[in-house]
This record gives structure tokens, C-alpha cells and sequence, in this order.
């Protein structure tokens, strides 16, 4: 985004209520004296655009004609700083509300990015320590992701939102637009990278639970492809102005310098990467009705890959605040809602990013969640032996003989059969989300293996 010119920026109405005579040459004089000439004089060549009587403060101030003719004036006759003096002097005599949105935004990225930062604690936490697999590729890009948000949140909170984004900038001192215009450039950088690193984790998940070759060529495809893509965003955000601090310094009309059509960058952006999100969707959900799973867990996989589906409603939602990314006339208030949806999707993405992982530290507390069960009690899978202990007094595992030691399995006539699982809920890694055994299927072809007849 850029900060354009406030040569425009009076998009609201500049009226005026003028307590004085109509004495030829005293008119404004003294009850305006703090408002620069240029103004002064549109009030006055622009009184006979209202049937409003001068001592009418309520009808000058919603007489949108009235206003419309003094904010053209304005706009033509006086400086930047100038317009935004005369804005800022005369919403506060027509009593306009002050509007202020920074405590929200500074809410919601505290409270995100202590979210994430903990559920991607946890994953590698539980990786490393629990079951000291260490860290794929994937986690080391989640990682990455993870860091380039701490400054987002940090400028997010003392840098944008401090420097007033979320108020009206009319009614910043000429320091903090400055100042937010800094921070806002590089929140656009940080937001590219980050978006970057985030699908690349993604696709490097995809990479290790999807053997075939067929579909790991389509993924290195396309990790390449999201690779070009990011670093030439990057790459056009860091140099969209010439020179550089002319991003932040435009505003005051006072500078020299030049800006590539920012708003066309914003919106080939969002197009792009919504296009690539529903791409990388599509991916493991083409390869769901191959799998050798029952519907009811292909079903349950769907959806743990649909969730993702979320991150693309928001970028959706993101892609309607560009409307006024480049070519806002109030940028410190129009742009709240880009920086707003920009900092939920990122954040919302790790967190789907971190649901395989959570999904098995639930997995391992709960392991009924597992998904995998017997007849003849609860089955604890133990991968170190490939068999389960089934959690009732007196039965054995196949691995022991296939015998039971219970007394009322031996009463006349009972038929008694023995069952052994193996239980892929994967602790050790998250391709048993789709590597599972359909366990129903392999026990009704060796049940009759496993049987002993009690008479």
C-alpha cells in the first residue's frame, strides 16, 4: 500500500459554523483566525451555495452542498498540512465524532500471536521432547513463519496502531503519519513473507504423507511456483517506491519521488495466493477415495484438510479491504481493515497448520480418540511391539498364545476368539493421519486365525 498524496485527503465535509457579521471584510476574521487564509476565503466564496443562515451552526454543518463546494475549494487552494488543519478545525467545532479503532487492533494481534506462538510451542515441543523425532522441513518453515510474526505483532501493537492507525488522520500531528507510514511498509513486507513461508510449510506437509510420485511431482511443482512467486513480492514490496522512504514521505505532497501502481500489486497478490490456496486444497483431497481407509475416517480426514478452507475466506474477506489499499484519502482509518484481515490469516493459517500435531498430543492423552477398538475391551496400541494388551482381566494377546486365562470363557459351548491390533494413531508422525491400516477389513481376513474354540 501506498500513502497517497493528502492533497486528497479531505474526503469528508469541511463545514464551519461562523458566529460574526456579514460586514464586508470582517466576515471570518475574528472567529476563524486559527485557519490558514486559503480556507478562510473558500468559506467565503462558497457562502452562496447554502440557504443556511451563518448563525444556523447545525444547518451549515449538514449541508452536504455547502460542504462539498468548501472541500473542493480547499482541496484546490491549500497545501496538505493545510487541508488537514482546516479538516481537523472544523469537524471539531461541527462536533464530529472522534472515531478510534487502535485498542482493537492491538487486542486482536496480542492475542493471536500469543495463540500461535503457543500451539507452535507445543508441536515442536512435543516433537522434540515426547517423542524425539525431531523437526521435518515443515516444522522448521512453521518455525520460521512464527518468528517473522513477532515484529509484525510488535509493530502491530507499538508501531501501526500507536502511530494511529484505527483514527482519522486529520487528527494526527504531521509526526505520527510519518511514522505510521514507516511501520505500514514494513508490515506489507513482513506480510509477504510471511504468507510465503506459511504455504511452504503446507506443501512440505503434503511432501512427507504423500508417497506416490505422481502427486509429489504436482507438490514440487508447486513449491517451486510459490517459491518464485513470493520472493518476486517480496522483492517489488521492498522496491515499489524510488526512493524507498518516499513510501512514507509522500503524504505531505513536499517530496520528490516515484511509486509503482501499489494497488494493482495488492490485488494481483490476493488473487494470486486465493487461487493458490484452493490449488493446494484440492491436492490431498484428490487423493482421499485412494486411500485404504474407511469412509468414516476418510471423512474425518476431509474435513481436518478442509478446515484449511478457512484461511481462504479470509483472504477473500481481505481481498474487499484493498478497495481502498493504495488509493485511500484517510489511510490511517481505511487501512485498519487490511492490516486487521492480513493479521488474522496469517495467524489463523499457523493454526491450521498445527492441527495434525495437535491432533496426535490428543491422540496420546486420549487414546480412544485414536479411532480403534475391540470386542473384548479397550486396545492400547504400543508400536514398539506391533500388538495391542487388551484392557480386560484374564485375556491375552495373540502374541502370547492366543489362550485366555478367563474362567467364564470356558463355560459349555462358548465360542471365544482372540483378536490382535496393530494401532496406527501415529505418535510418531503425522502421515498415519492418511498411512491408516483399514483395521476392520484385515481382521475379518485373519479372524479365523485367531480363534479358539472352549467347549
Amino acid at each position: 500500500m501506498r500513502l497517497q498524496s493528502i492533497s486528497l485527503a479531505i474526503i469528508l465535509p469541511v463545514p464551519l459554523f461562523i458566529p460574526t457579521t456579514l460586514a464586508e471584510g470582517s466576515l471570518f476574521s475574528r472567529a476563524t483566525p486559527e485557519l490558514p487564509g486559503c480556507a478562510t476565503q473558500c468559506l467565503i466564496q462558497s457562502l452562496n451555495s447554502t440557504t443556511c443562515s451563518i448563525l444556523n451552526q447545525t444547518c451549515i454543518c449538514t449541508d452536504q452542498r455547502f460542504q462539498d463546494v468548501v472541500t473542493t475549494c480547499v482541496l484546490k487552494e491549500c497545501t496538505v498540512k493545510e487541508a488537514l488543519f482546516t479538516k481537523n478545525a472544523t469537524a471539531t467545532t461541527c462536533d464530529a465524532p472522534v472515531r478510534d479503532k487502535t485498542k482493537l487492533l492491538a487486542d486482536i494481534t496480542v492475542i493471536l500471536g500469543v495463540i500461535t506462538g503457543a500451539l507452535v510451542a507445543l508441536r515442536l515441543g512435543f516433537k522434540l521432547v515426547i517423542t524425539r523425532m525431531g523437526l521435518a522441513m515443515d516444522d522448521w518453515l512453521i518455525l520460521a513463519t512464527t518468528v517473522a510474526g513477532i515484529p509484525s505483532t510488535y509493530i502491530g501493537v507499538h508501531g501501526t496502531a500507536a502511530n494511529g492507525l484505527g483514527r482519522d488522520v486529520w487528527t494526527l500531528p504531521y509526526g505520527n503519519i510519518t511514522a505510521f507510514g514507516k511501520f505500514f511498509y514494513i508490515m506489507v513486507v513482513l506480510y509477504f513473507t510471511q504468507i510465503t513461508l506459511l504455504k511452504m510449510s503446507l506443501l512440505f506437509f503434503y511432501l512427507r504423507i504423500f508417497p506416490s510420485t505422481g502427486t509429489r511431482n504436482v507438490l514440487w511443482a508447486t513449491v517451486a511456483f510459490n517459491a518464485v512467486f513470493g520472493v518476486v513480492f517480496v522483492f517489488v514490496a521492498i522496491f515499489q517506491c524510488k526512493p524507498i522512504s518516499y513510501f512514507w514521505e509522500k503524504w505531505d505532497g513536499e517530496h520528490q519521488g516515484k511509486c509503482i501502481e501499489i494497488n494493482s500489486m495488492g490485488w494481483a497478490h490476493a488473487a494470486i495466493s486465493i487461487a493458490l490456496d484452493l490449488w493446494m486444497l484440492g491436492i490431498p483431497l484428490s487423493q482421499l477415495p485412494g486411500l485404504n481407509l474407511h469412509w468414516k475416517k476418510k471423512v474425518g480426514v476431509a474435513i481436518m484438510f478442509c478446515v484449511g478452507t478457512f484461511v481462504t475466506v479470509v483472504s477473500i474477506l481481505r481481498l474487499q479491504s484493498l478497495v481502498t489499499f493504495a488509493n485511500s484519502t484517510n489511510p490511517t482509518w481505511d487501512n485498519w481493515d487490511v492490516t486487521n484481515w492480513s493479521t488474522i490469516e496469517i495467524n489463523v493459517g499457523i493454526i491450521c497448520a498445527t492441527l495434525p500435531t495437535a491432533r496426535l498430543m490428543l491422540v496420546r492423552l486420549f487414546p480412544v480418540l485414536g479411532g480403534s477398538g475391540g470386542t473384548a475391551g479397550y486396545y492400547y496400541g504400543q508400536r514398539n511391539t506391533g500388538n495391542s494388551r487388551v484392557g480386560r482381566s484374564g485375556a491375552r494377546s495373540a502374541a502370547d498364545g492366543g489362550q485366555s486365562d478367563d474362567p467364564g470363557a470356558k463355560r459349555g459351548g462358548a465360542i471365544v476368539y482372540q483378536k490382535s491390533f496393530t494401532v496406527d494413531y501415529g505418535e510418531q508422525d503425522e502421515q498415519s493421519l492418511v498411512h491408516m491400516r483399514d483395521l476392520e477389513g484385515r481382521d475379518r481376513a485373519t479372524r479365523s486365525d485367531r480363534s479358539e474354540t472352549s467347549l
